[in-house]
C-alpha cells in the first residue's frame, strides 16, 4: 500500500534540499518527492543520488518530479509528472512497469484521464492558494474533493488519490473523510518536520 503522507521537498539550494529531507525522513517521512526546480541539471543529478541513498537508508519511497530521464539514470523508485510534463504512456515504456509513476489531476475529467492513463496514484488539487507552486490551478477547496471523489466512487474508481496545495494540519480529517488516500505536502513538513508523528497518526486513524 501506499504512504498515506508525502513530502514533497522544498529548498532553493542543494544543502537547503538535503537538510530538509533529511529533517522530513529523522521524523518518520517514508515518501519523498524530489522537487528541485531552481538547479542546473548536475546538481539535481547530485541531489537526486544524494537523496536516493538516505531514502534507502531510511527505506522511503524516492519519487522524482518531472525528470523521467533523471528517475531512470539513478533508478528512482518513481517519477510524479504534471499534466504538462512527459505523457504517462511514454514514461510507462521508459521505466517500465515495476516503477512508481503518479499524476497531476485538478478536475474530475483530469482524474478520468489519468485512471485511463494507467498511471498509479493522483495528486488533486490545490486545497486552497499555496506559495509553493506557481501557475496555481484553480482552488478545489473541501467540496470540490467531496465532488469529485464521490464522482469516481460512482464509476468504481479504484486508485489512491492525493490532496494537496496549501494543506494544514487541521484539515486532515475533513480530507480524509471525503475519501482520499492520503496528502502531500510541502511548506507544513518543512516549517515544522516534528509534525509528521500528528500527521501519521490522523492519517493512519481507521486503519
Amino acid at each position: 500500500m501506499f504512504s498515506k503522507l508525502q513530502y514533497i521537498s522544498q529548498g532553493t539550494t542543494i544543502e537547503e534540499q538535503l537538510y530538509n529531507i533529511h529533517q522530513a525522513l529523522d521524523n518518520g517521512c517514508d515518501w519523498v518527492q524530489l522537487r528541485f526546480k531552481n538547479g542546473n541539471s548536475l546538481e539535481l543529478f547530485t541531489l537526486a543520488e544524494a537523496v536516493k541513498t538516505l531514502c534507502e537508508e531510511y527505506l522511503a519511497t524516492f519519487i522524482i518530479n518531472d525528470k523521467v530521464d533523471l528517475a531512470l539514470q539513478i533508478n528512482a523508485d518513481g517519477v510524479h509528472l504534471g499534466l504538462n510534463d512527459m505523457r504517462i504512456k511514454d514514461a510507462r515504456t521508459l521505466l517500465g512497469n515495476h516503477k512508481i509513476i503518479g499524476g497531476t489531476a485538478n478536475t474530475l475529467e483530469d482524474v478520468l484521464q489519468r485512471t485511463a492513463e494507467n498511471c498509479d496514484y493522483i495528486g488533486l488539487g490545490p486545497l486552497r492558494f499555496t506559495t509553493t507552486k506557481e501557475n496555481l490551478s484553480p482552488i478545489l477547496g473541501l467540496e470540490g474533493y467531496r465532488h469529485i471523489l464521490s464522482k469516481i466512487e460512482e464509476q468504481n474508481i479504484r486508485i489512491p488519490v492525493y490532496a494537496i496545495g496549501g494543506i494544514a494540519s487541521n484539515d486532515i480529517e475533513n480530507l480524509i473523510d471525503t475519501g482520499l488516500h492520503g496528502i502531500a505536502v510541502s511548506g507544513l513538513i518543512t516549517e515544522n518536520p516534528q509534525l509528521i508523528t500528528q500527521l501519521n497518526e490522523k492519517l493512519y486513524v481507521n486503519i
